[in-house]
This record gives structure tokens, C-alpha cells and sequence, in this order.
């Protein structure tokens, strides 16, 4: 059966059990970036407020959880571009995850690149940039794996670079074989491990994330490096990590940075 022909009742007899922590990145100014514009932490409590109310609303089932995990299932705005397993437009969220923190790192790696992929007149940031990298726990009876059989026949579909597609029309029939988690291998991730695409907040087994780690990520002409400090880790992506993704192609890898 290919990817074109996966019916609702079909997936659902291939839904399995999934019980395992997964791992996202975020920018580390994700609550520091307020204080610059206070003068106390009262303030800051009160200026925070004023910018959730901006925000789109979280789906009723989403508002126990904690705003990092809930944060992509909010809805009432247009999702500006296409994702692997969502489409563009005023769609459901997904939580996107990876068994390992290095993969987070990788698929971070590889966005980062590709923003300034698209902006070659952009030079290269002076500093490393500070991101967090947080675990949580998912655990759901209702997950279909694209990288076991029969799913994994369709593998140059699931890992296509460019075009999600399939991806997106297989996760809209798993929404409606009421499937909560797809498991499907990083095309980012050198080592090719997991990732796992979150449907619903119902898969969340805790409501706050469980571990955090920092890391530093610097973008150079020679690539990407990445330091975690506590365990310590170094992890290295040259220039040639990503050329299996055609919009990196014509990356300027030589570009000046920005005077002090």
C-alpha cells in the first residue's frame, strides 16, 4: 500500500504504543527577552501578561501544559509556511520533537543555515547564539512508525528534503484514524535518528518539561558548531552536511561579520 493509498482504517490498524522522552530547542531569550523592558520582575509579570493576550488562543485541551509544550497547538492565526507533517494556513499544531538532544541540535543547525541560505547578503553573527534544549515525556497508545514496515516502504517519500506533500496528506489521515504521534527518521540528523511529530496535546504524559540543557550555536564559513555545557558536548556540522537539501546549494559560505 504507498502513501497515496493509506485510508484512515488502514493507519489505525498499524497504531502502536509509543512511551519515550523527546527533546526541543528553543531560543534561551524566550522569557529573558522581556526584562530588558522592565524594571522588575513584578513588572516583567504584568508585561508578559499583556503579551499573551496578544497571542492566539490555546486549544482548551492544550491549557494545562506548560506554554512550551502547548505553544504549537495554538490557533486562530495562518501558519505561514508549510511544514513536513502541516500544511500552510489555518491548520492543527504540531509538536515537533527528536528522541536524542543531538538531533534537536542538527535540525536546528540545519534551519539556521537555511535562513541564511536565503539572506546571502546577511553576514554571519560575531556571537553564538543561546538556545535551550528541554525534554518531555510522550505517551500515547494511538502512534504509527514511518521507519518499520509497512510504513517504511514509503521512505523516500517520508524524507523527501523539499517537498512534504506526503507527509502532510498522510498526517491528515492519521488525524482522522485519530493517531496522536507519528515517529519518522531526521533527514537533518547525520546519524539518521528519530524524530516525532506530536498531533494532539492528548500524548503529553507530564505537563511541564522534564529535563534542560543550554547549548551555543555558532554559524561560520566553515559550518556550524555547537557546544552543550553541562554534560559538555561538541558537535560539528561542515559544509557539506546538508547538500542533500538543494536550497543550500548556493549558500555564500564566505561573508563578512559585523563589526564589533
Amino acid at each position: 500500500m504507498s502513501s497515496h493509498t493509506w485510508t484512515p482504517a488502514a493507519l489505525s490498524s498499524e497504531a502502536r504504543a509509543y512511551d519515550g522522552k523527546v527533546w526541543r530547542l528553543v531560543e534561551a531569550q524566550h522569557r529573558v527577552s522581556t526584562m530588558k523592558l522592565v524594571d522588575d520582575i513584578d513588572e516583567q509579570a504584568v508585561l508578559e501578561r499583556l503579551v499573551e493576550a496578544t497571542k492566539p488562543v490555546v486549544p482548551p485541551e492544550c491549557r494545562h501544559l506548560d506554554y512550551l509544550l502547548a505553544t504549537p497547538f495554538r490557533y486562530g492565526a495562518i501558519y505561514p509556511t508549510g511544514s513536513r507533517f502541516r500544511r500552510a494556513g489555518r491548520t492543527p499544531g504540531v509538536f515537533y520533537a527528536a528522541e536524542n538532544p543531538e538531533t534537536a541540535v542538527a535540525e536546528m543547525a540545519f534551519y539556521r543555515l537555511l535562513f541564511f541560505a536565503e539572506s546571502p547578503d546577511t553576514p554571519w553573527p560575531s556571537n553564538a547564539a543561546e538556545y535551550t534544549a528541554f525534554s518531555t515525556a510522550i505517551r500515547t497508545p494511538f502512534a504509527i512508525d514511518l521507519m518499520q514496515p509497512p510504513l517504511d516502504r514509503d521512505a523516500a517519500r517520508w524524507t523527501h528534503p523539499t517537498d512534504y506533500s506526503d507527509c502532510q496528506n498522510l498526517a491528515e489521515v492519521a488525524r482522522g484514524a485519530k493517531v496522536e504521534a507519528i515517529r519518522y527518521r531526521s533527514v537533518r540528523d547525520p546519524e539518521a535518528r528519530a524524530n516525532l511529530a506530536v498531533l494532539t496535546c492528548a500524548a503529553f504524559a507530564v505537563a511541564e518539561p522534564l529535563d534542560r540543557q543550554t547549548w551555543r550555536i555558532r554559524l561560520s564559513a566553515s559550518g556550524v558548531q555547537a557546544l552543550r555545557e553541562f554534560p559538555e558536548e561538541r558537535l560539528g556540522f561542515a559544509r557539506e552536511a546538508f547538500t542533500g537539501d538543494p536550497r543550500l546549494a548556493g549558500m555564500v559560505w564566505e561573508r563578512r561579520r559585523p563589526r564589533q
